[in-house]
């Protein structure tokens, strides 16, 4: 999930501004293809979907981008359907625990939150979580507006 999922318009009362929905999905096309400036087939596979689902995703990213920026309107990011591998980690001791697999592979697995116990094993290699406009774990539910 991004840091910041909220943007408006400097000087102008939220009161006063529309805001745009944009999914999960639409954003994490945009940081793949404009950010880390991987090819169309690339983004499609890291995002489990197909190359067209991938285009259309980006697209409406896109127009809904151009809308907030070129018309001084809010956005707000959130909901869509998405899916979030994890690794899921158990201590000696049981305690059992997520960690999102990009940061499961950029760092060493942590001892344990709850007992400091550091003999840590991976239980499942890659599980998925999947959230679909709702309520759900890893993200909050569709915009209202």
């Amino acid at each position: 999930m991004p840091g910041v999922t909220y943007f408006k318009p400097a000087g102008i009362p939220m009161r006063m501004l529309d805001e745009i929905c944009l999914s999960v999905e639409e954003a994490e096309a945009i940081r793949l293809k404009d950010l880390e400036d991987l090819d169309q087939e690339q983004c499609a596979e890291r995002m489990n979907i197909s190359r067209p689902t991938f285009q259309r995703v980006l697209g409406s990213a896109r127009k809904k981008v151009a809308d907030v920026l070129l018309n001084g309107k809010a956005i707000r990011i959130e909901g869509g359907n998405f899916e979030m591998a994890t690794i899921h980690y158990r201590c000696q001791d049981g305690h059992e625990w997520d960690v999102p697999l990009e940061r499961a592979q950029a760092e060493a697995p942590q001892p344990c939150l709850i007992c400091g116990e550091t003999a840590v094993t991976i239980v499942q290699p890659a599980a998925v979580w999947r959230g679909r406009g709702g309520q759900g774990r890893w993200h909050g539910g569709g915009c209202n507006r």
